[in-house]
């Protein structure tokens, strides 16, 4: 079956204080390949948004684009507006290392250094100058006890962060990268390599952190998207064509192809 992709349903939101972050006609090109078409989306502060869609429709492209992910890779190029602050952060000027302390990401697989625990939380942070024993054991403390992992870890911070489960890594990975304090945190299939007892923690790590963060995740998990986002954008052969409520994606969708996804009808 085919869609239209001219057929769109996309909120928008009334007062701008409400934004963390929107892109304007975002295009991501792979050679003369455009994987993302022009791209419209508003993201919520404190609000979790799950970016879901078929594998190939572009919501893994569009996430990394949103911080700069996709610069280096050969042949890519990015254009329209990545609004943060009232700072278009695409633009060339821009000190990528710097926004990517903003503007956090978490990858599919658990991805550690090979160091100790506290060096994984710390390593960013000395390198950006931090000297203070102090300030670092706090904050290494903050962190995993923001990630929930703080309690299974707290006596063997100085072990490998190798040896622990997948789903203490990834809990290790979000607390490394909340430990740069970001306003935002992307994540791209953070449990996809999870069991389900590991995703459920991660999942409801996440709900706790959007408290003080706004978390953008992309999910081939349909239940994980109902379970834990506020918001669902459905992302289809490189365009959103819809953009809601969760639960009115969920239950009430407007769009014929966001209906059969959701539905498990899709194709």
């Amino acid at each position: 079956m085919s869609y239209d992709i001219n057929d769109r349903n996309l909120i928008t939101f009334d007062q701008a204080e409400d934004i963390a972050l929107y892109t304007e006609d975002l295009k991501v090109w792979y050679g003369q390949n455009e994987a993302i078409h022009g791209v419209d989306l508003q993201f919520e502060k404190n609000c979790i948004t799950a970016l879901i869609g078929p594998s190939g429709s572009g919501k893994s492209t569009y996430l990394r684009s949103l911080n700069r992910m996709n610069d280096g890779i050969s042949g890519t190029k990015v254009t329209g507006s990545i609004m943060y602050k009232e700072v278009d952060v695409n633009r060339p000027e821009i000190d990528v290392y710097e926004m990517r302390k903003r503007i956090g990401m978490v990858f599919q697989r658990p991805n550690p250094f090979s160091k100790s625990i506290y060096e994984n939380i710390t390593f960013a942070l000395k390198r950006h100058g931090e000297k203070d024993k102090h300030k670092l054991d706090e904050i290494v403390e903050t962190s995993l006890k923001q990630a929930a992992l703080w309690e299974q870890v707290k006596d063997n911070l100085h072990k490998s962060a190798l040896a622990l489960s997948g789903g203490q890594q990834q809990r290790l990975c979000i607390a490394r990268a909340i430990a740069m304090k970001p306003d935002i945190l992307l994540l791209d299939e953070p449990a996809s390599a999870l069991d389900p007892i590991s995703t459920g923690t991660v999942e409801e790590t996440l709900v706790n952190l959007k408290e003080n963060y706004t978390i953008i995740i992309v999910t081939h998990n349909m239940q994980q998207a109902a379970r834990i986002s506020d918001y669902t954008a459905f992302f289809y052969m490189g365009h959103c064509l819809e953009y809601d409520l969760t639960r009115k994606i969920f239950t009430r969708p407007k769009i014929k192809a966001t209906e059969d996804y959701v539905s498990g009808h899709f194709g």
